[in-house]
């Protein structure tokens, strides 16, 4: 298979590299600095430099992956920002630098992506159940939360454009022991990408459009 992963020097992202090329796929993935390409290097990925908050970086995505062809593209990178209460404002500079990242990146990074597809490929962004409101009963980290939201939003209208060319969901890979999980997280990354990565092998059309759990079971909006 031909993979993207976007936002993969560390945690998550890394550990879909890690996986993938042990599975034999061939493998794009992105970080922002010369450390996060080392690693993927030593993988045996392409790397490719992206800075996902920068505008040029970001066009500069498709010029890179033109003539490809992706069975999976992962939109991985993401920040949490301020551990506040709800009602606590951010600054603007805090606002900023999430929108930025979870938001302003996936609204720049999905047209890039879309002309690079292979028949049926699949697209998966890592969401969080912080971002659903059905299933909300704790404000914490609101900022997060809403830039999670936002992110499902954008997914579901990609997946309305793209019907018939790809299944794109959202995925909650649990709380995972990561730089932004926390040493007290509930499962280690290597499980939490094992399930992603049967998760999304496991899609049909009929899932496109969907919030699931990293097990694919579907979550509240």
């Amino acid at each position: 298979m031909n993979v993207l992963i976007v936002g993969a020097s560390r945690g998550i992202g890394l550990e879909l590299v890690r996986q993938h090329r042990a599975a034999g796929d061939h493998v794009i993935a992105t970080a922002r600095d010369d450390a996060g390409m080392a690693r993927l290097t030593e993988l045996g990925a392409t790397g490719l430099t992206l800075d996902v908050t920068n505008a040029a970086s970001c066009a500069g995505l498709a010029w890179s992956i033109d003539g490809e062809a992706f069975d999976i593209v992962w939109l991985v990178a993401g920040v949490y920002g301020p551990r506040t209460s709800a009602l606590q404002a951010p600054t603007e500079a805090e606002f900023d630098a999430v929108m930025h990242t979870n938001v302003m990146a996936a609204m720049r990074l999905l047209p890039a992506v879309a002309d690079a597809l292979a028949p049926m490929a699949r697209i998966a962004v890592l969401s969080s159940r912080m971002g659903s409101i059905g299933l909300r009963v704790n404000p914490g980290g609101w900022l997060y939360r809403a830039s999670k939201a936002a992110l499902n939003s954008l997914l579901k209208d990609a997946s309305i454009v793209l019907a018939g060319r790809a299944v794109c969901v959202s995925l909650h890979p649990g709380w995972v022991r990561t730089d932004m999980g926390g040493a007290g997280a509930e499962i280690d990354v290597q499980h939490s990408v094992r399930d992603l990565r049967a998760t999304v092998a496991g899609l049909k059309p009929e899932h496109n459009g969907s919030f699931l759990d990293r097990d694919g079971q579907p979550l509240a909006w």
